[in-house]
């Protein structure tokens, strides 16, 4: 029975950290902050520079979670669109990268919820190969993925807002964005405890 619990328990003990999904976000969040229509290229440039060198490790390893593939693959295509095409051209970009990057995050998140959670990815890593497949390690990665990607839609439809209204951009390209990021830091902190609490 005491075998039973621990096998039951310790997934929750060594969920994902916030840190380790934030710095895949980091490329993200950096084409977020920097991108507007006249340094889109350079965002998306810088963001796949960071992409790149924070999955540096990984690559080497031959192996690439499924948030930082989707970042290089995007930032190498706007790169290559950005140098391809002329600025007549890239209008609908310059004017919607934000909201289709947010989007982007949302899909891959919520689609890996069909397949693997994207946080078990990290989460795996500090926990032992057994409890991979407990009820209580998928259960608090089913949640925590599907709580970034939540908010992730959220940002797309703020940013989008922020198109539609300019003059409420700074709500919607700024502190709402900045609001969602830390709630869901701080509740990916949080839920594996707290939910660990409630497990019998």
């Amino acid at each position: 029975m005491a075998q039973q619990q621990s096998a039951t328990k310790a997934p929750a003990e060594q969920a994902v950290g916030a840190g380790s999904v934030f710095l895949s976000f980091a490329p993200w969040i950096i084409f977020g902050v920097v991108a507007s229509p006249s340094t889109w290229e350079y965002a998306a440039l810088a963001a796949l520079v960071a992409a790149i060198v924070l999955s540096g490790k990984d690559m080497l390893r031959g192996r690439l979670r499924v948030l930082d593939m989707a970042g290089i693959v995007f930032f190498a295509v706007l790169s290559v669109l950005a140098l391809a095409l002329d600025r007549g051209q890239l209008i609908w970009l310059e004017t919607y990268a934000q909201v289709i990057s947010n989007g982007l995050v949302a899909v891959v998140a919520l689609g890996s919820l069909l397949v693997d959670p994207f946080t078990a990815q990290y989460a795996r890593e500090s926990t032992p190969r057994e409890y991979w497949h407990s009820p209580v390690f998928l259960h608090i990665n089913r949640v925590l993925t599907g709580a970034w990607g939540l908010v992730f839609v959220l940002m797309t439809l703020s940013t989008w807002l922020a198109i539609r209204f300019p003059s409420q951009d700074d709500w919607f390209n700024w502190v709402i964005p900045v609001v969602l990021l830390v709630w869901a830091i701080r509740f990916t902190n949080s839920y594996p405890e707290s939910y660990k609490a409630r497990v019998p």
